[in-house]
């Protein structure tokens, strides 16, 4: 009977993995309401990260799967990472030809760059 129940894997404790996850939101909701930018890209980003880690690891059961769902799951966050070092140079400037932002546009109020003027409705 021990061979039988060494074969199963072991489940987690669902009610503290969800424990932790509300933990971990109210840490996420709390972060930002400091101020402080490493902080809040601490909680934003990291705590993001550990959330989905413990749902990957406890409610999706990947840590039974066979190595091709985490290869296939790496291979899925390589590509992503490349798409976003790609684009981001083009997508997080504030200049450009044919590019127009209003006043107010970034979130943190700086003043777009006068490269080119909006066009006027008259």
């Amino acid at each position: 009977m021990s061979a039988h129940a060494e074969s199963h894997s072991h489940h987690p404790n669902y009610v503290k993995v969800w424990a932790i996850l509300v933990a971990l939101l109210g840490v996420s909701v709390v972060g930002p309401m400091t101020g402080i930018r490493a902080i809040m890209l601490i909680t934003a980003f990291g705590v993001a990260l550990v959330k989905a880690y413990l749902v990957a690891r406890n409610f999706m059961h990947l840590n039974v799967q066979r190595k091709i769902v985490a290869f296939m799951l790496g291979m899925a966050l390589l590509l992503m990472m490349v798409l976003y070092c790609g684009l981001a140079a083009d997508v997080q400037k504030d200049y450009g030809r044919n590019w127009v932002k209003t006043t107010g546009f970034h979130y943190l109020g700086a003043p777009a760059h006068e490269h080119s003027e909006a066009p006027s409705s008259k």
